[in-house]
């Protein structure tokens, strides 16, 4: 059980201060709990023995006073310290996991679903953050405290009737035991059914549209509620376990309570106790209630804390694909990129995605790269951003490996324009400014031009503004692409890949954007894949890729000439586009 403290060694190290003053001003506080009891059992017997005074009630009246003031100013001194600590566990981690998925590659996200590393970034971390806070407060109550409590019922009051009340605890550590045991096992069963539920309501919003158009509303409501009944059932599952512990906890409360008042009266008869003295000791015994619960809430706490941490360690603890350098190369401008017999398979695949590439990328040219749909364009692109491990043969910028080259270096020289725009759900000017912080209105202005979206902002309620919403879903799909381009343009990138970034632009447009790249990114390498090969036609090296081998490279009037695929596809899209025109 205690196992979850172990486990987070590295935290209780870090802020050892912390927790180290809050552990004592909470001892301090349970010392100053445990005097007003005895006071109450003195006055009891000055009053009965007719001895109490005036002066020793004014007397037993201030130090109950100053015990208050002092119990309140300390007890607010450890909560504060205690459960702040709990808050900066719960920062740390969520930090952590934060930085931990930045760094995963798409394989990392392919393994976790979305909705399960929600879940871990809420949920578990709030129980983790439980544990290291409620947690430490349970533990001490429910070890020093009781100690506390039961040492000055025995030592100040009869050690008989002390062992005599306490004969329950045996049997409430073996029960509290089976009760951990067994909230474990379920609580890990609904944090993961709660996982689930998460990732299929996050796919039920994104794609609403496509439910709505097919009719499926009613069904995906029924999925829906399935699953929020599954949910239910495994946390009613834990919530029976969680609703034995108050009520064994009372019933064994119950036995110390009647063993104390009936033998403790026996003593009273017998004068071996005053009636004060067993009036303190029940009131002791009223006090050992809470350290009691507290040992329930400790095993509760405990388990469910275990169970999220190791949820959580699960992810944290899974390496990336990729691995960064130790003595990384300082490459300062990527001249040339030279891709020398490389291939390339997926992970779990067992058919190469690219056999034998073979191409040189010099500064400041623009490369063309076109083929049948799944032939292996982006995969090439990826080449340049190392998402995926399964490389062989050799990628050079610079002469130099890309492995020996640091993966932040390699992705500050690259502005990248994916088929699948993502917009976040802010205002126009904070997407664009993703790509550059510190961009100003005119220099936003001046890439939205080089993207062709003056126009439509002007269109737009309020103007750079105007708010996306999730996704992108108030833009056109042509918008959120030449969003998405005005975004890669900002930031003025050594590498600019663009895949299959024009796909939702009519001729015209596609024909002004590659007209401002022309203009613009001179000195500067462009990669651009294409269906549409009109995109291609002004690049310096096109190459035309056919089950992820190259079977054409050279300039469009080089590849016209060889009356090969690219020359066959240019016409048959000239003749489409006449046809359209006509």
């Amino acid at each position: 059980m205690f196992s979850v403290f172990r486990k987070l060694d590295w935290f209780f190290k870090q802020y050892w201060k912390r927790y180290t003053f809050a552990i004592l001003a909470l001892i301090v506080a349970s010392i100053i709990d445990i005097i007003p009891p005895k006071l109450i059992g003195m006055a009891i017997d000055e009053i009965q023995y007719s001895t109490l005074t005036m002066e020793s009630l004014l007397d037993i009246l201030m130090i109950y006073g100053i015990l208050i003031v002092l119990s309140y100013t300390i007890s607010f001194l450890w909560d504060y310290t205690l459960f702040g600590g709990a808050f900066i566990m719960e920062r740390l981690m969520r930090s952590k996991l934060m930085r931990h998925f930045l760094k995963m590659t798409p394989t990392f996200f392919g393994k976790y679903r979305t909705g399960d590393l929600m879940a871990k970034a809420t949920n578990d971390l709030k129980a983790i953050s439980m544990t290291t806070g409620f947690g430490i407060l349970t533990l001490v109550d429910s070890s020093i405290f009781m100690f506390m409590i039961i040492a000055v019922m025995g030592f100040t009051i009869s050690w008989k009737l002390t062992l005599m009340a306490l004969i329950p605890l045996p049997i409430m550590a073996v029960v509290m035991h089976k009760y951990g045991s067994i909230i474990h096992e379920r609580f890990m069963k609904a944090q993961a059914a709660f996982s689930d539920m998460n990732n299929d309501v996050l796919e039920s919003i994104r794609g609403v549209r496509v439910i709505r158009a097919y009719a499926q509303e009613k069904q995906d409501e029924q999925r829906f509620q399935n699953m929020t009944e599954d949910v239910y059932h495994k946390n009613l599952e834990v919530a029976k376990i969680d609703a034995l512990f108050e009520p064994t906890m009372k019933v064994l409360i119950g036995i110390s309570y009647t063993i104390g008042i009936g033998y403790g009266a026996t003593l009273v008869f017998h004068n071996h106790l005053t009636l004060g003295q067993l009036v303190s000791f029940n009131v002791y015994l009223g006090m050992l209630i809470w350290p009691m619960f507290a040992v329930g809430e400790l095993i509760n706490v405990m388990q469910r804390g275990n169970a999220s941490l190791d949820r959580v360690n699960d992810t944290l603890s899974y390496q990336s694909d990729i691995n960064v350098p130790l003595n990384p190369k300082d490459i300062s401008v990527p001249e040339h990129i030279k891709m020398d017999h490389v291939s390339f398979a997926y992970p779990d695949s067992k058919t190469w995605s690219l056999s034998d590439i073979n191409i040189t990328i010099y500064r400041g040219q623009t490369i063309g790269i076109v083929g049948k749909t799944g032939t292996g364009k982006t995969t090439l692109l990826r080449q340049l951003l190392r998402e995926y491990p399964g490389k062989t043969g050799n990628l050079l910028i610079s002469g130099t490996p890309i492995e020996e080259i640091a993966l932040d270096k390699t992705r500050e020289w690259i502005g990248y324009v994916p088929q699948d725009q993502i917009m976040f759900s802010k205002t126009i000017r904070e997407n664009i400014q993703f790509g550059r912080a510190d961009a100003t209105d005119d220099q936003i202005k001046h890439v939205m031009k080089m993207a062709h979206f003056l126009d439509d902002i002007e269109s737009l309620p309020k103007g750079l503004d105007t708010k996306v919403g999730e996704s992108g879903v108030t833009l056109s799909g042509g918008q959120k692409q030449r969003v998405a381009l005005a975004r890669a343009f900002i930031k003025d990138p050594e590498i600019l890949l663009l895949d299959d970034a024009l796909s939702a632009v009519d001729g015209k447009t596609e024909s002004m954007i590659i007209d401002h790249l022309k203009e613009q990114r001179k000195g500067k390498t462009t990669c651009i894949t294409a269906h549409r090969l009109s995109a291609v036609m002004h690049a310096d090296l096109i190459v035309v890729l056919d089950e992820g081998k190259i079977i054409e490279s050279g300039t469009h009037k080089d590849l016209m000439k060889t009356q090969g695929w690219y020359c066959e596809q240019f016409k048959l899209q000239q003749l489409e586009q006449q046809e359209v025109v006509s």
